[in-house]
């Protein structure tokens, strides 16, 4: 089968069980033999359904129909945990007045919006941010990927509504796995032209319902 290659971060590893289940390896860390994917819900599921893992591993691979959503877990599951390591190491303020100040104060790298708020206060954040950076204003990432009970438990507080990040290490991190979950689950029609919120162009990917891709490995 022809193979999909890009950088490692833009594809997502599979490794075989020794009982032939396909097991998602999103850290990239599982022994044996892995074939790569395309960084696409449509794409895995598409797989799965056709059971495409068995000719890319050259034996019998049993992937579940759910395996798409299984990924998309422990997608979420990777940034949530990230986002609770910038927060332990003093980089995320929250609430709506406490980002409000960080905003005036400058230094935010991002800010985070639950998917379950209102659309009036992200707007009002934006507007702020804009007033405060001017066009410097579009590099600061915007993450609206988690409701706000996933950042009630990421973040150990209640009502979750806002927050935002400081600069650091940790918050790159965290930023770069919402990225990934943001990219998979991005649908494939629009990735070509889909622009990354917070800068940046999202990666090329095929049509949907296009060939699916299997590589033994990712290039560089």
């Amino acid at each position: 089968m022809t193979g999909t290659k890009d950088v490692p971060e833009a594809m997502l590893r599979f490794a075989l069980s020794p009982d032939g289940s396909v097991v998602p390896d999103i850290q990239r860390k599982l022994p044996g033999r892995g074939v790569w994917t395309r960084l696409s819900f449509e794409t895995v599921s598409r797989a799965a359904s056709k059971q495409a893992f068995s000719r890319a591993f050259r034996a019998k691979a049993e992937a579940p129909a759910s395996l798409a959503e299984t990924v998309d877990g422990l997608l979420e599951r990777d940034a949530l945990q990230s986002l609770s390591i910038a927060n332990k190491a003093g980089l995320v303020v929250a609430g709506a007045f406490k980002v409000d100040a960080a905003i005036e104060a400058g230094g935010v790298a991002a800010l985070l919006q639950a998917s379950d708020g209102a659309a009036d206060g992200a707007a009002k954040r934006a507007r702020a941010l804009s007033g405060r950076l001017g066009p410097e204003a579009e590099a600061v990432a915007r993450v609206d990927l988690f409701a706000s009970s996933q950042l009630d438990l990421a973040l150990g507080r209640a009502n979750v509504i806002h927050a935002a990040l400081k600069h650091g290490a940790a918050s790159l991190a965290f930023l770069a796995r919402a990225d990934r979950l943001r990219r998979y689950r991005e649908r494939e029609a629009g990735a070509a032209t889909g622009k990354v919120r917070g800068g940046g162009t999202a990666d090329k990917a095929g049509t949907v319902g296009g060939p699916i891709n299997l590589a033994e490995k990712p290039s560089g």
